[in-house]
């Protein structure tokens, strides 16, 4: 997989999860809990689309 594939993928993924925390937060049924699990993915997923991008600024 190419660099250039690889992050559109996780810019992808960082998107689907986006989508799934405002949906969560739109059902007050919804645990904090799966809240927080799902923001710590996508700063996750954040932190590894940056330090991709810097490696290809080098």
């Amino acid at each position: 997989m190419s660099l250039a594939s690889h992050l559109e993928e996780l810019q992808r993924k960082h998107g689907d999860i986006e989508r799934e925390i405002d949906e969560a937060m739109a059902h007050p049924s919804v645990d904090d809990l799966e809240i927080v699990n799902l923001k710590r993915r996508k700063l996750a997923l954040k932190d590894e689309i940056e330090k991709l991008r810097s490696r290809t600024t080098h």
